[in-house]
């Protein structure tokens, strides 16, 4: 079987067995299980401590995981990301006293404190620049104000939470997190199981970015009309039983439906439709 890992708490745990849920595996019904297998699917889900899925993956236990890029880069587990998934989106930023720093460079000597000791340092170390790094659990806001550090890094959604506590953000973000599936690096991941299970993520990502359109237009306003719904590959296109009319088909981005519906009633199409998809492969 297929063993993969899953986060069992957390922000990631929740859109996580959403998205498994919709690529047609089993989940688990209570919160306490920690392991449940799909024997139809032939796959067998392992739900871990997020920080921990790396290390798991990377030891070769499990084939892959699903967890989030900042924690796979501060874990410096040897594994890799071969999915991006869309969801828990985070930014990591420096932050400090108004007007002390500019960017990176002006770290040297300094003291950062942040409770993702591995992204900072690797980033310190691409960046060259020599700075000492504290590791803190829970919220670093405090650090500067107590004297730990000088300099912060944490996730930035707002900013609220630094202006609160009289820190500003500074120089260009350190990265841009979201959920990922990774296995160890050099697996291959070539095997029909591992292929299948990511067409199917895949998929969900496509269902929930498009949407399909339908409707109808004159012939000679055809070519227009498709000009806005050019779909993946082409159109769709019908005749309808009144002469000089067609029925056209295409998946269009779901963010910009409403505009294309306005632009299609514009050039004379009518009867103009959205339907969610719910699963799909390219």
């Amino acid at each position: 079987m297929l063993r993969i890992a899953v986060p069992n708490k957390g922000s990631l745990s929740g859109p996580a067995a959403e998205m498994l849920h919709e690529a047609g595996y089993q989940q688990r019904r209570e919160s306490k299980e920690l392991r449940i297998v799909d024997p139809e699917n032939e796959v067998e889900f392992f739900y871990l401590r997020p920080r921990d899925i790396a290390i798991y993956v990377s030891s070769g236990r499990l084939d892959i995981g699903i967890t989030g890029r900042d924690l796979l880069v501060d874990s410096g587990a040897d594994a890799e990301e071969i999915l991006p998934l869309g969801f828990a989106r985070s930014t990591f930023r420096f932050a400090s006293k108004p007007g002390t720093s500019n960017g990176v460079e002006d770290l040297k000597g300094k003291t950062v404190a942040t409770s993702y000791e591995g992204i900072v340092a690797k980033h310190l170390a691409d960046s060259g620049v020599e700075a000492s790094v504290v590791h803190l659990d829970g919220a670093v806001e405090t650090a500067i104000e107590l004297g730990v550090a000088e300099v912060i890094a944490d996730v930035v959604e707002t900013g609220t939470s630094l202006r609160n506590a009289g820190l500003e953000v500074f120089g260009e973000p350190i990265m841009k997190s979201e959920a990922v599936v990774i296995r160890r690096t050099g697996a291959g991941g070539e095997e029909p199981k591992v292929q299948q299970f990511l067409r199917r993520l895949q998929g969900v990502l496509v269902a929930r970015t498009y949407v399909m359109m339908d409707y109808d237009c004159r012939v000679e306003q055809l070519e227009k009309a498709v000009a806005l719904t050019p779909g993946l590959e082409s159109p769709t296109v019908s005749p309808l039983h009144n002469e000089g009319w067609v029925a056209v088909r295409a998946m269009v981005p779901a963010k910009e439906a409403q505009r294309i519906m306005d632009d299609l009633y514009e050039i004379g199409a009518r009867a103009i439709l959205t339907t969610a998809i719910h699963a799909c492969r390219l």
